[in-house]
């Protein structure tokens, strides 16, 4: 496959996959700013949650010089202007797509047209009369739309694993930079199992909730969410979906299946990342310490997203 092919496949997945991570970090921000706030300020700085994880805060301090709710809002999700908005994210992803038009299936192009032509509608009308919660949920539903199209309509080739390697990528990075958010926000609470605080509950529980992983915390566990479990189920078990490890075991095998010796780089890389967290309890991360244990790990995933770039992307 042709590196700029390759390309277009795997920067299609992954900003499909960060607008739906978008959507689900405003929504739940969203929420929790609508939320009594105990002391700890007000929804504004619940709602600029996104703007430091994304790393954005400057860029939106310099066009609007204060923090508004609905200026930050409309920020994320439909300016056309912010590079790192849901909508640029999926006219970035549309893009991709018509360039690789013979790649896909019908099926898949018919999704992502129709969601780009849907979102310049909604682009429009504007938040105020579509909703932000609705707004959220129709960006997953059209994410989950286009997996499944992929899943289960294009041949399992080389295509098929660079759009899945964009997507684990994506994710990952995603879980880590929320989940170290999350405990970040969580503040002096956020090494209680069970602190009884309504605050620490509903910043726990948002979390699992963004990363549609509640169901099996609860199912898992017994004690209210806390660091030490939450972390455990986002880092480390291997049959959450949006897990840390679910993702770079994904990552290895998707890996070690394409063809060639270029890749050997980003191959040693995977297996080491995925070795790391297979023989790693939590404890361990706990001892070091939670946000320095996952400020070392996004640099990695970083790491990880230059080194396919190198192998793979780069036109020889």
């Amino acid at each position: 496959m042709l590196s700029r092919t390759a390309s277009d496949l795997y920067w299609m997945s992954r900003y499909l996959e960060r607008a739906e991570n978008l959507a689900r970090m405003l929504d739940v921000s969203y929420s929790l700013s609508l939320m009594p706030q105990d002391g700890r300020g007000d929804g504004l700085h619940e709602l600029a949650m996104p703007l430091l994880i994304t790393g954005t805060l400057d860029d939106y301090l310099a066009r609007h010089g204060e923090l508004h709710a609905e200026r930050l809002l409309h920020f994320f999700a439909l300016d056309a202007e912010n590079p790192a908005s849901i909508y640029s994210c999926l006219g970035a992803a549309r893009a991709s797509a018509h360039a690789v038009r013979g790649r896909i299936t019908a099926d898949m192009w018919e999704n992502i047209n129709a969601t780009w032509l849907e979102i310049r509608g909604i682009a429009e009308q504007g938040l105020g009369r579509y909703g932000m919660s609705r707004f959220c949920e129709w960006i997953k539903e059209r994410s989950h739309l286009f997996r499944g199209a992929s899943y289960g309509t294009i041949m399992r080739n080389d295509a098929f694993r660079f759009i899945r390697l964009g997507t684990f990528i994506e994710r990952a990075d995603n879980t880590l930079r929320l989940l170290d958010a999350r405990y970040e926000m969580a503040g002096d609470q956020a090494e209680a199992v069970s602190d009884g605080t309504a605050h620490a509950y509903y910043q726990w529980s948002a979390l699992l909730r963004a990363l549609s992983s509640f169901e099996a915390y609860t199912e898992i566990y017994r004690d209210a969410p806390g660091a030490r479990h939450v972390a455990e189920l986002l880092l480390l078990r291997a049959d959450v979906p949006r897990s840390l490890r679910a993702c770079t075991e994904e990552i290895d095998q998707i890996l070690a299946s394409l063809p060639g010796t270029n890749g050997r780089p980003a191959q040693r890389l995977a297996a080491e990342m995925d070795a790391r967290l297979r023989y790693t309890g939590i404890h361990e991360i706990l001892d070091e310490g939670l946000h320095a244990w996952l400020t070392e790990f996004i640099p990695l995933v970083r790491q990880l997203g230059n080194a396919i770039h190198r192998s793979y992307l780069e036109a020889a």
